[in-house]
């Protein structure tokens, strides 16, 4: 595995790959199962697989956790090894931003809720980062997970409408054996924290019962929701909510591919989680 920390390195070893199908992974480092499950699935998708590691300040707010975001490039490394991964771009901040950046990239409609309501701007720092990767790796396929599923929402809009030559592949959420879905920042849990957090997807459980059951009602349902998530004392809600997949319209009755997203504040972590049906 050869590591990447330069654009121009990178463009004259992509040029010479022109024959061989790119499967590529962004990723903000700090790996875990999860990140390892798309670099899975892209090896049995692509001659040739490349991720990234790159902490984008673009995309945190004021008060967000950029300074304190945990960073192990090493470790991350040897993971990627053990996995037989052809190449690691880590660039640093200055290499990806030589200067301050004057052009961003903004996706509409499908942005301005859920996190992008309570995050102004993240949206529009994802979208930059993440063309401006595929501009540099010119990959063939890159791998999403959908534990963000609105982040995957943008990225495909993005690709759509701007005729980017890459397949968007989501990849399903990896979860702990609790049901607590696998990210980065569950570092940031205390023990208690930890054994809270698992009410993100006991509530998920919840819902999608209630949708078997037959309930059809979204205001109804999110009501529910909320209720569920009072029976942790840590939880503090920052939306819980029912939308159509993936334009996330609201619509009073569920039907069709809907997506039922949580963003809670368990302490001072933030953590997001969802699940997305289908419903006839």
């Amino acid at each position: 595995m050869k590591i990447i920390t330069s654009i121009a390195e990178w463009r004259s070893i992509r040029s010479q790959l022109r024959n061989r199908s790119i499967g590529f992974v962004p990723t903000m480092g700090y790996l875990h199962a999860g990140h390892l499950s798309l670099f899975q699935q892209a090896k049995q998708e692509s001659d040739i697989v490349i991720g990234s590691i790159f902490v984008n300040p673009l995309q945190f707010g004021v008060n967000e956790d950029f300074s304190t975001y945990p960073r192990d490039l090493e470790r991350d490394v040897k993971w990627l090894e053990e996995m037989d991964v052809d190449y690691v771009f880590a660039p640093s901040v200055e290499e990806m931003y030589p200067s301050p950046i004057s052009t961003l990239v903004s996706v509409k409609n499908i942005t301005e809720m859920l996190c992008g309501a309570s995050r102004p701007g993240h949206f529009d720092g994802v979208a930059t980062v993440v063309l401006k990767l595929f501009q540099i790796i010119q990959p063939d396929f890159a791998y999403f997970g959908l534990k963000d599923a609105q982040q995957v929402a943008v990225i495909n809009q993005m690709v759509y409408d701007l005729n980017v030559p890459v397949q968007i592949r989501p990849c399903p959420i990896l979860r702990e054996k609790d049901g607590l879905a696998m990210s980065s920042r569950n570092v940031y849990l205390s023990a208690e924290e930890r054994d809270e957090a698992t009410i993100l997807y006991k509530t998920l459980q919840w819902a999608k019962e209630q949708i078997e059951a037959g309930l059809r009602d979204t205001e109804r349902l999110e009501k529910g929701l909320l209720e569920q998530l009072k029976n942790s004392p840590l939880a503090n809600v920052d939306y819980a909510e029912i939308r159509h997949y993936p334009d996330l319209q609201k619509k009073k009755q569920i039907e069709g591919q809907v997506l039922i997203a949580l963003a809670v504040r368990i302490g001072k972590t933030r953590l997001i989680d969802n699940v997305i049906l289908e419903i006839k």
